[in-house]
């Protein structure tokens, strides 16, 4: 009887995170997609080719996620990866809805070819915390249509990822973390203090750790995806 109990309060769980993730998944979209409609109005392209360049996008990101890169202040589960320079690359584009699909496509292809470490969380966490970056960007850019814009959006947009990534970290991530992978929230904080001797919490381990962390991301990503993002649409004629 233990054993079934046990069982299922897994399956709980399980299921409780993908409903979680599916809500979420549908609220990005229906909040892209009413922006995308009633407000920015993008440049409108096939239904195929719009499904073309979301699949290349999202198939190129995807190979990107296995470029990551351990960093010396954070635990060895954040890694850096520059997988949403061709996420904007399309959400600049093609607008928000665009890129919301480009993130989920990414996340589920890198799933195919090369699984789950992180019992999904981390996963989850690349699509949520990565279309908080996205969307706040691709809405100024889409507003202003400039290179000021793209500027301000991408500025925006790495205070968004930092602000809400953090929040999300603390509030749901690492606890989620915690009970699907089986670790003790209390194993995660020590492989933060191997790191740093500071962290001795998870407020701790958000504040030195996966602010820094999402702020390092925002840059990098802003300066690579502006130095590249004209030179590409130009490429491809996206417009």
């Amino acid at each position: 009887m233990e054993k079934l109990a046990k069982l299922w309060a897994a399956m709980q769980e399980n299921v409780s995170f993908l409903l979680t993730c599916l809500l979420v998944f549908v609220v990005l979209f229906v909040v892209a997609m009413a922006l995308e409609r009633l407000w920015l109005k993008p440049t409108r392209q096939s239904a195929a080719r719009r499904a073309a360049y979301i699949g290349i996008f999202a198939a190129l990101a995807a190979v990107i996620m296995y470029l990551e890169i351990p960093l010396p202040f954070a635990p060895s589960f954040y890694k850096l990866d520059f997988s949403e320079v061709p996420v904007f690359i399309c959400s600049f584009s093609m607008g928000p809805v665009a890129g919301v699909v480009c993130e989920l496509v990414k996340v589920i292809l890198k799933l195919l070819l090369k699984g789950t470490t992180t019992a999904f969380v981390g996963d989850f966490a690349n699509f949520a915390v990565g279309c908080s970056f996205v969307l706040p960007a691709t809405i100024f850019y889409h507003a202003m249509k400039s290179k000021k814009g793209a500027i301000a959006g991408m500025a925006v947009g790495t205070v968004c990822m930092t602000v809400f990534g953090s929040l999300f970290n603390a509030v749901y991530l690492l606890p989620a973390f915690s009970k699907l992978y089986g670790m003790p929230l209390e194993a995660i904080i020590a492989m933060g203090t191997k790191v740093n001797g500071a962290i001795n919490s998870v407020s701790t381990l958000v504040l030195f750790a996966v602010v820094p962390f999402n702020l390092l991301k925002g840059v990098v990503v802003s300066v690579i995806t502006f130095l590249l993002y004209k030179r590409i649409e130009r490429l491809l004629k996206l417009r």
